[in-house]
């Protein structure tokens, strides 16, 4: 039986590889470029005029990136520790760190309700000093947190375990403390997969609505407020507002990929 030789079966390969690939593609980009395109000029200019859209794209990045600064405190130690030590149960918090991921965003809304409610534990808590959760900034916090903060501890991680190991080792032998091998070896050496994670926290927060919108749907984030327009005006309402959001994720995201380093890294 005559057989193809090795380059005209490798290019029939790649050809039906980037068919496929290209399908996909195509089912990302159609959709969100006919969103953009087909909304003119001058509908542009009145969504950025509009007082409620720029209210609600503040609100949306202004609570992200304090979601994703909560994280960045609070999540490198936890990715360093998961990175660097091995103990009982680690792949237990492994898994609870992922977990926001596979949750419905709708019912992990419902679990802090539960927690951050008014009449919750934690809620009545806050509420001595005059914090409450329901119907407010620090909910669409806690909703952002929640639901996005996989992504910072796991690219966090991830940059800490391609940190040589040898390398800490050398500088405490020379006399650094745990604290100043962290940060003077560990934390630089592991910044980019760290900045990586927090550009990733913060988009995926910015998009979120499921766990905002039964914690707090007022005050409302863009998401929030483009679900309102399309269910009280219809899609020609809320499309300007859909096509500027995409806009801002399409930037987020291409900033993503522009960051030094992400070549040499998928290139390993």
């Amino acid at each position: 039986m005559y057989k193809l030789p090795g380059t005209v079966r490798e290019n029939k390969t790649r050809a039906l590889f980037l068919l496929l690939g290209g399908l996909l593609l195509l089912f990302i980009v159609w959709p969100l470029t006919k969103t953009v395109v087909t909304n003119p000029p001058l509908a542009f200019r009145d969504t950025i005029e509009d007082g409620e859209v720029r209210s609600a794209v503040v609100l949306t990045f202004y609570a992200s990136l304090i979601a994703t600064v909560i994280a960045l405190v609070s999540g490198v130690p936890l990715a360093y520790t998961l990175a660097r030590t091995d103990f009982p149960g680690k792949r237990v918090i492994e898994g609870i760190i992922d977990v926001p991921i596979v949750v419905p965003h709708s019912a992990a809304g419902i679990a802090l309700l539960t927690v951050f409610g008014r009449q919750a534990p934690v809620g009545k808590l806050f509420s001595v000093f005059g914090v409450r959760f329901v119907s407010a900034t620090p909910g669409i916090v806690i909703a952002m947190l929640f639901v996005s903060l996989s992504f910072l501890v796991d690219a966090a991680k991830d940059g800490f375990e391609g940190v040589d190991p040898r390398l800490e080792k050398v500088a405490r032998t020379l006399g650094a403390s745990p604290w100043q091998t962290f940060w003077r070896i560990s934390l630089p050496l592991a910044w980019r997969s760290i900045l990586s994670g927090v550009i990733l926290m913060w988009a995926r927060g910015i998009s979120e609505f499921g766990a905002v919108v039964i914690l707090a749907y007022h005050p409302m984030i863009a998401p929030v407020l483009i679900y309102e327009r399309f269910e009280s005006f219809g899609l020609q309402y809320a499309r300007p507002v859909a096509a500027l959001m995409i806009l801002i994720g399409l930037a987020a995201f291409t900033l993503l990929r522009m960051l030094p380093g992400q070549t040499n890294r998928r290139s390993r």
